[in-house]
């Protein structure tokens, strides 16, 4: 059994002017020690998928429907403080600018202490003990865990973001572009120390990105969204050797790579639709050169068009790869 079964998600924003369709029917599996890749432009729905696992909504969204099994229990119906006891031990996560997180005003390690014995019972010394050991974990000197923010560097804030969402020994870490703001050089170094600690620790990951270079890196399935909806599925080798959705096939054609042959980054025309009122039928249709009747009509079905790989649309590009790219 999955460690992570989400099936048929709908998740809803209300506002003055309508509704805004942020999560639409997002089906996904992820297994222990999985790492699984959440990519799209922004606001096609990757955070507020995050968010929704989490049940860390705010007051005007709304799970309409589908379920979030997580280690055998559905979230979705749970309450609150029911909730609060999966957070941090069951999953935790890694938050969208989390270097702007920490408060200014205590220092780093007391932060962290205070996360473990919200969920832990233990004492501080021993709090203090784990979070050198977390520290150490990281790739830090546990020394400065007595020191503030602004006595961090931008990748040592990170880092303890990191060793905050390790405190109480998750199953599962949610990374919400956890490289944000970093120069590539301590971006590459953050990514690989996760991507080590998971494997070490055999935990679940979801990293969330709009770069499908760092997606790539670390994840072994990956999964593109486009205007709230899951559109393909698939392992990472297939989604860039082999991808069928001509919006997985529009990213890999904007993507340059610096193996094989050379060829013309290409333009994808248009804008990601309005989530308040978003096209009938396939969402990417009115951006889509392979775009026929049915696709401005019905929904795509979402169904493996081969074991392991999933995708949403009327017309796959079977062919994939550089060939479908022209």
């Amino acid at each position: 059994m999955a460690l992570l079964d989400v099936g048929h998600l709908t998740m809803h924003y209300t506002t003055k002017m309508g509704d805004v369709h942020a999560v639409d029917d997002v089906s996904f599996e992820i297994d222990a020690g999985e790492a699984i890749g959440l990519v799209g432009e922004s606001g096609c729905g990757k955070t507020s998928v995050a968010m929704s696992l989490m049940k860390l909504l705010p007051d005007n969204a709304r799970i309409l429907g589908g379920k979030i099994v997580f280690d055998g229990l559905d979230l979705v119906p749970l309450p609150e403080d029911e909730v609060r006891k999966i957070r941090w031990k069951g999953i935790s996560m890694v938050f969208q600018a989390a270097m702007n997180s920490l408060n200014p005003v205590y220092r780093v390690g007391d932060q962290i202490i205070e996360a473990i014995q919200q969920h832990l019972p233990l004492s501080i010394e021993e709090a203090r003990a784990k979070v050198a050991k977390l520290y150490t974990l990281v790739g830090m000197d546990p020394k400065l865990m007595d020191r503030y923010p602004h006595e961090y560097s931008g990748g040592m804030k990170q880092r303890a973001v990191i060793a905050m969402a390790l405190a109480c020994d998750p199953k599962m870490i949610i990374a919400d572009e956890p490289t944000t703001a970093l120069d590539v050089i301590v971006q590459d170094r953050i990514l690989h120390r996760i991507d080590e600690i998971r494997k070490e620790l055999n935990m679940a990951m979801m990293y969330i990105s709009h770069d499908i270079a760092v997606i790539a890196e670390v994840s072994d399935v990956i999964g593109v969204m486009y205007a709230g909806r899951l559109v393909e599925l698939a392992d990472t080798v297939t989604i860039f050797k082999r991808p069928v959705h001509p919006y997985t096939i529009a990213l890999m054609s904007a993507f340059p790579s610096i193996k094989g042959e050379k060829r013309p980054l290409v333009h994808l025309p248009g804008e990601p639709p309005d989530l308040l009122n978003p096209p009938q039928g396939c969402r990417f249709h009115p951006r889509c050169r392979y775009a026929t009747a049915v696709c401005q009509e019905q929904v795509p079905q979402y169904r493996e068009l081969e074991p392991g790989h999933y995708v949403a649309c009327w017309n796959p590009q079977r062919k994939g790869g550089v060939d479908a790219r022209a």
